[in-house]
């Protein structure tokens, strides 16, 4: 059973066939959408006013040969009287037999809208090594030639923009992280693999204070590529003593998930979802998807904001 299903979804990896052309997945996707914008938006780095670091790691369909696995790390700060905002992002993403490190700058310029809003414009840059080992994959047909010593390595730098609204209790965004959709030939075989395709994203959330002592955060974020289906993820999270956090996410189509969270100190939370994944036919061979998040500002400046942790 676990050779068919390594199998199988290296093949889903490489599905798409179409004529001589092979597209790639879905970019990563993250529960923690809201706490790892950066990410998959240039706009958002040094909107916090505070030096941040990111990390997620995310295990996809536990006890799935060969499923998505996800590492992220980003980074950044306000610079220039905080209207200039500099970050890193490094991402590693590995599904079948394909393994994408991905390394990125992000700029943004932050325009103060009023006192209470402002308008952060991004830029993001870099690169991804994409590295395919074809020869890996368990085959029905051991002489197919298109998978016969096939170990693909390709370097393939990219750009994007994006857009992030925000004030304290309410935040919107928009953005293309990759903007080049590059070509990847495949040796001894005519096929052409398109191993990065154009993702837009939509983010949006807000905070409502239902008492004294407890938050409500809806969010919201939509996923839109020409390979698969328009994707939604709506979270409801409830905030005890700006401390403990406890939501749930319905992504549409795929899953169902429950994120538990803690603000450890002003400074330091930590997070952990959930996923059970009720729109797959895999779902019977997996446990579930499992992610944890970690969170850290350095170096406030103004000591008023120490007292309280920034909503977003």
């Amino acid at each position: 059973m676990k050779k068919i299903i390594t199998f199988k979804i290296g093949i889903f990896v490489l599905l798409g066939i179409t004529g001589k052309s092979i597209f790639a997945q879905q970019d990563a996707m993250y529960t923690h959408y809201m706490y790892n914008t950066l990410a998959v938006n240039p706009a958002y780095a040094g909107t916090r006013d505070a030096l941040t670091v990111t990390a997620l790691n995310r295990s996809q369909w536990v006890g799935f040969d060969g499923a998505p696995n996800t590492q992220t790390l980003t980074i950044h700060t306000p610079f220039k009287r905080k209207n200039i905002g500099l970050g890193l992002s490094l991402i590693n993403d590995k599904i079948g037999p394909i393994r994408t490190t991905s390394f990125y700058g992000d700029f943004a310029y932050i325009i103060k809208i009023n006192d209470k809003s402002k308008l952060s414009l991004g830029l993001k840059g870099g690169a991804s090594l994409f590295q395919a080992n074809l020869s890996s994959l368990d085959l029905n047909s051991q002489n197919d030639v298109t998978f016969q010593n096939n170990t693909l390595s390709k370097l393939l730098p990219n750009f994007g923009f994006g857009m992030y609204y925000y004030r304290k209790q309410f935040y919107a965004g928009i953005s293309s992280p990759k903007l080049l959709q590059n070509n990847l030939k495949i040796k001894s075989s005519s096929m052409v693999m398109k191993p990065e395709q154009k993702h837009y994203f939509f983010i949006i959330g807000s905070v409502f204070k239902l008492a004294k002592k407890l938050d409500f955060k809806p969010t919201a974020l939509v996923k839109v590529t020409e390979s698969a289906p328009i994707e939604v993820d709506f979270t409801g999270t409830f905030v005890l003593n700006k401390k403990l956090l406890l939501g749930a996410t319905y992504r549409t189509g795929d899953a169902l998930a429950a994120l538990l969270g803690f603000q450890i100190n002003n400074q330091f939370m930590i997070g952990y979802s959930y996923d059970w994944s009720y729109g797959l036919k895999t779902s019977k061979y997996n446990g579930g998807s499992h992610e944890i998040m970690f969170r850290y500002d350095f170096s406030f400046k103004d000591k008023e904001k120490v007292s309280s942790p920034r909503y977003f």
